[in-house]
């Protein structure tokens, strides 16, 4: 089916992508692609292309990349487009007042939460790091707030006990796509209900710095597990153990157990794990990594790198 609605796409990352690729093979027009500037990446740091602008290359669609959308260069490219709908997901540029006021139904967002809770750069992650217990995704109608527009459509999703950043991403990636969909269809058919958000229940979720990676022992062993969790795959829980160095520690589990020694304390270091005092409880790391090394489970690790019942974790 092709929809009579000209679109203009923005989105950067996977979770963009996949939203964009929703919306090419629902046979919707997408006039142009924006996204941001090619990147460096790798141990080359050679400048690598985003997903989005990757995706829109392979099936033709054109792209631009224009490092802000505040000049009047790329507002009268906007203009020139005349789209009835700009969709927005994690493109990671802000949309000034007349950029939003381009299209003629307005600019739609994909969010990875339950608007209001968890505004902000880091939905999922904050969400892990809360213990929230579900989360999902929020279609809005931008304004010129912090994701504070009218919500057009929230679709809730379980937060498992196992979940990692990486496996919710996943999930509500694909979530947002369908959720797009259905809410352009209802808006190329004038079915569309808007609801306001109730700012007195909003939360922040602010970007995720490197510095939140490193573990604190005083904290509850629940709170490290999540820590571990919201930040996998990036940028990944860290420790330092006497005789290992630096550990990127990307599987724990919290243990109800406690014992007579002070946070940090290695408690056990056998097959099943490596056993940290906390603040409350035990966490049992169960997958570890060296710089430079690849993860493995912490029994093989500690194969070849033995650790002292009695050593100190540090931060």
């Amino acid at each position: 089916m092709t929809y009579g609605m000209r679109i203009v796409f923005a989105g950067t990352p996977q979770f963009a992508m996949v939203s964009l690729q929703a919306l090419v093979d629902a046979g919707f027009d997408i006039g142009l692609v924006l996204t941001q500037p090619d990147r460096p990446a790798g141990r080359g740091r050679r400048l690598q292309p985003s997903p989005v602008k990757q995706f829109a290359i392979r099936h033709g669609l054109p792209v631009q990349q224009p490092a802000t959308l505040k000049d009047d260069g790329a507002v009268d490219v906007l203009r020139r487009e005349r789209p009835d709908v700009v969709v927005v997901a994690a493109y990671g540029l802000i949309l000034p007042r007349q950029v939003l006021a381009i299209p003629r139904l307005g600019c739609v967002n994909v969010h990875a939460s339950l608007l209001p809770r968890w505004r902000g750069a880091a939905p999922i992650q904050r969400a892990l790091l809360a213990g929230d217990h579900e989360t999902g995704i929020t279609i809005m109608r931008m304004d010129s707030g912090l994701d504070t527009g009218p919500m057009l459509l929230r679709v809730p999703c379980p937060v498992s006990a196992q979940e990692t950043a990486g496996t919710l991403h996943d999930k509500l990636a694909a979530l947002g796509a369908v959720a797009l969909v259905t809410t352009l269809t209802r808006l190329f058919d004038g079915a569309v209900a808007e609801t306001a958000q109730d700012d007195s229940l909003a939360t922040y979720a602010p970007k995720i710095d490197k510095s939140e990676a490193h573990m604190d022992w005083t904290d509850a062993a629940a709170a490290l597990e999540r820590r571990v969790r919201a930040l996998n795959p990036w940028p990944v829980a860290e420790t330092s153990i006497a005789g290992c160095g630096r550990l990127r520690i990307w599987r724990a589990v919290a243990l109800p157990a406690s014992g007579p020694a002070g946070p940090g304390t290695i408690l056990g270091a056998g097959r099943e794990g490596i056993d940290i005092a906390t603040g409350e409880g035990v966490l049992r790391v169960l997958e570890v990594q060296l710089p430079g090394g690849r993860p493995l489970a912490a029994g093989d690790f500690l194969n070849a790198h033995p650790i002292r019942i009695g050593e100190t974790a540090g931060n």
